[in-house]
């Protein structure tokens, strides 16, 4: 763990030292060979010998996975480019620490991803999180955090930290912007059958539209019927070809 603590102190991936490591295995590697079927035999279930791989999540266009890792022992991190530039930092930039981490997220997010951290660096579990951040420009993202601990083969001890980010941005605000269009028109169309029940109880009663909403209001609450049912059955009965419209419009109220 020596060679590595210094690797991360001087900034340099983990990665060069995989090769007389034999308890890490990249998650680039991995990634590349998960779905073979000769390694998916050859993969056993997560234990101190062999921890489990961390598959990054697999999103659409405009998704960007960073690694990083964590020394238990230095509490020193190691950040790839990429997961700099999600933060809004170039490479190298900036020395990332467990502070710096949590300074970055969101505020009401901030608690949450603390605590997730500590009980990782307590049992080692795969974890996950889908948290805000603040980059260094101030602009707001959403990333997914993934990852789990990694223990020394010989004293099965919990020594290292590692994942991906992987931000989502785009895909959480095109969801939020189509759940928006879609509460518009779901609103449209509640609204639609009040406007039109508002226009036939005026004229069936030959009163301002607001005494008409006013009697709506009242006669649904009396009744116990959702007003958009009410205004539905008063717009049938209004548009309904018959010749005494009017009167059964007025029952309804009744």
């Amino acid at each position: 763990m020596g060679r590595r603590s210094d690797a991360l102190r001087h900034g340099q991936s983990p990665d060069r030292l995989q090769e007389t490591d034999a308890g890490l295995e990249s998650p680039e590697s991995s990634l590349d060979l998960a779905h073979h079927p000769a390694e998916r035999r050859r993969r056993r279930p997560m234990s101190v010998e062999n921890p489990a791989p961390l598959h990054p999540v697999s999103l659409g266009d405009g998704a960007t996975p960073g690694q990083f890792r964590v020394d238990l022992a230095t509490d020193a991190w190691w950040w790839s480019p990429e997961t700099y530039r999600l933060h809004g930092f170039e490479p190298g930039e900036v020395v990332p620490t467990t502070s710096l981490v949590l300074a970055h997220k969101h505020p009401e997010d901030r608690d949450r991803v603390r605590d997730l951290l500590e009980r990782a660096r307590v049992d080692g579990e795969p974890f996950s999180s889908l948290h805000r951040i603040m980059d260094a420009r101030g602009a707001e993202r959403v990333l997914v955090l993934v990852g789990h601990g990694r223990r020394d083969r010989d004293t099965g001890r919990l020594v290292e930290l590692m994942g991906s980010f992987v931000d989502v941005t785009v895909a959480v605000r095109d969801r939020a912007e189509r759940q928006a269009e879609r509460d518009i028109a779901a609103a449209a169309r509640s609204r639609g059958p009040i406007e039109q029940a508002k226009g036939v109880v005026a004229a069936a009663l030959g009163v301002g539209t607001e005494q008409a909403f006013g009697l709506l209001k009242r006669v649904s609450n009396d009744r116990n019927v959702r007003l958009r049912e009410l205004a539905r059955r008063v717009v049938e009965e209004g548009t309904a070809p018959s010749p005494d419209r009017a009167r059964r419009v007025v029952s309804l109220l009744r």
